[in-house]
């Protein structure tokens, strides 16, 4: 009896424990719907999730589960993807073509996917389509866990600013716009947290400060073409994250934010009690674009100057800002140990890339590509024909080369473009930017290390210039026109992940692949199986489950 008592007592505490240590669970149900909306001052139809827009933010803490069930009220397919989120061994939760058939109008789907070991600033958006253009996109910051300390004293509070370029013209237009053949050109204007600052309530006060006290604003660039830069009249700001990574404090009067990028930056309430204008103004357009909201102090009398600070101009000072920007190496990020204790700067490197960007015309129709080959989804997403055992009746892996010759810039073939890569493997990666616009890409699934961007043309040689101590762990990076950059990962994160022009016309008429990263062993410990409640499309619908994954 003793025994079977002691045992039962066991059992118990064990079970308990076992719940106890299952991270937390953050539940959203989305209503996402056409509406109107006016953030130039022309009516339009935009995106709206809940009604909002942008979209509701997210705010969760390292390790949290998070469970979205997304109702798709629009006339069109839908997906959601999470730019910077990871989704460690779980491409299915990244929300692309590659890896998702979409959800139909009238139906839903839900997400569930775990911030695994990430900290920093995010945002979400709709990746089918052009939907990206008119809304659906919103705020996903990932807070430290309690235990873990942070590089800076709590801030009075923490407010996300959604900066992006703008068009007066519906998704359904710019998509046909493209699907013709022709560039949707330059932007109507900049929004900040929706609003150009030109509306009706352009005095009323996006945030509050209170005078003395420390905020941070997590600055994300959520536009679909343009550059911009992001100040705040009469305040300096005092960077302390970027992409997910704890960065040396410097302090910026003004900070470029390239598309797909977020930062973190913090700004002590120090001057006269009164308001303020926060300004993001476009980059690298003859025409310079201008958004502003007012910061208003607690207690403070006084609008705004209406001389509003001026932003940079050229090249180099954005190439120069990038240069300064240096991981802390001495930071905790979402684990207790130093970020600096990975040593990345000396592992050998197994596999070098070469990405070099085009445009072309293919049939009279405009098209960019990457070494030749401009991506097409096919019906079928190529990960579940993967998992399904079928990649041959839906592509065929690598279709480019790591070192293409100059004139496949100029022979552009569309089709999907998917690339193996090694498991575990330590991979350089040149992107090469022959053109006369700025290029920005991300890749999904992984933070990389942006080594270097330099002007003319990259050879093994200029790896010595290469920054192997503290770049900047990150998603996204630029490349300017005439210049190539250099990044460095380790392809440790199994599954299907896009590496994509964030430049939204550029990633739709095909800039982009997805690189297939398989683990041989097909295990657990590597690899989730797909999802039950996953759609199925294309060749794989009717066709029976593999066996799956095991440990």
């Amino acid at each position: 009896m003793t025994l079977r008592l002691t045992f039962l007592v066991l059992c118990f505490l064990s079970a308990t424990s076992l719940i106890k240590a299952e991270d937390p669970y953050l539940y959203f149900t989305w209503n996402v719907s056409y509406g109107t909306i006016s953030p130039l001052g022309v009516p339009q139809q935009g995106i709206l999730i809940n009604n909002e827009f942008p979209g509701p933010n997210i705010n969760s803490t390292t390790n949290n589960n998070i469970v979205i069930n997304v109702f798709n009220n629009l006339d069109e397919p839908l997906l959601f993807t999470w730019n910077g989120i990871q989704h460690r061994k779980n491409s299915w939760q990244d929300g692309m073509p590659g890896t998702n058939c979409p959800i139909q109008p009238g139906k839903n789907f839900t997400y569930h996917f775990q911030v695994k070991d990430q900290i920093g600033s995010y945002f979400y958006f709709p990746t089918t389509g052009f939907h990206r253009a008119v809304g659906g996109f919103g705020g996903l910051r990932v807070n430290s866990r309690l235990l873990i300390p942070v590089p800076f004293a709590d801030p009075e509070d923490d407010y996300q600013v959604l900066i992006g370029d703008w068009y007066k013209s519906s998704h359904a237009d710019l998509k046909k716009m493209l699907d013709g053949g022709k560039s949707i050109n330059r932007p109507d204007g900049i929004l900040i947290n929706g609003k150009s600052g030109n509306g009706t309530d352009k005095d009323k006060p996006l945030f509050t400060m209170k005078p003395g006290k420390t905020y941070r604003y997590r600055i994300c660039n959520v536009g679909i073409k343009t550059s911009l830069n992001f100040r705040i009249q009469g305040h300096s700001m005092k960077l302390v994250e970027m992409d997910g990574s704890h960065v040396v404090q410097n302090v910026y009067d003004a900070l470029d934010i390239h598309v797909g990028q977020c930062l973190s930056v913090l700004v002590t309430a120090d001057q006269t009690p009164k308001d303020y204008y926060m300004v993001a103004s476009s980059r690298f357009l003859k025409e310079v674009f201008t958004a502003t909201g007012v910061i208003s102090y607690e207690g403070g009398s006084g609008p705004p100057s209406p001389q509003i600070p001026e932003g940079p101009t050229g090249i180099v000072y954005s190439l120069n800002q990038f240069r300064s920007f240096r991981w802390n190496l001495t930071a905790s990020a979402a684990r207790p140990n130093p970020q600096g204790s990975y040593h990345y700067g000396g592992i050998n490197i197994t596999r070098t890339i070469k990405i070099v960007n085009s445009a072309t015309t293919v049939d009279g129709k405009l098209r960019y590509a990457i070494n030749g080959v401009s991506h097409t989804d096919p019906e079928t997403p190529p990960k579940l024909a993967e998992y399904y055992m079928a990649p041959t009746k839906v592509f065929e892996y690598n279709s480019i080369v790591d070192d293409p010759t100059p004139e496949s810039a100029t022979k552009i073939v569309v089709k999907p473009n998917v690339l193996n890569a090694t498991f575990r493997d330590f991979i350089e990666v040149i992107f090469v930017n022959n053109e006369k616009s700025i290029q920005t890409w991300h890749l999904d699934g992984y933070s990389f290390f942006a080594v270097a961007i330099e002007a003319g043309q990259w050879t093994p040689e200029k790896r010595k210039n290469y920054n192997l101590l503290d770049a900047v762990s990150r998603h996204t990076i630029q490349v300017y026109p005439g210049c190539w950059a250099a990044i460095m990962l380790t392809f440790d994160n199994a599954g299907m992940w896009n590496l994509r022009s964030t430049l939204w016309e550029r990633h739709y008429l095909g800039q982009q692949l997805y690189f297939s990263v398989s683990s041989p062993a097909r295990s657990l410990r590597d690899e989730y199986n797909v999802p039950d409640n996953a759609e199925l499309c294309g060749v794989v619908k009717d066709m029976p489950k593999p066996p799956p994954y095991t440990i």
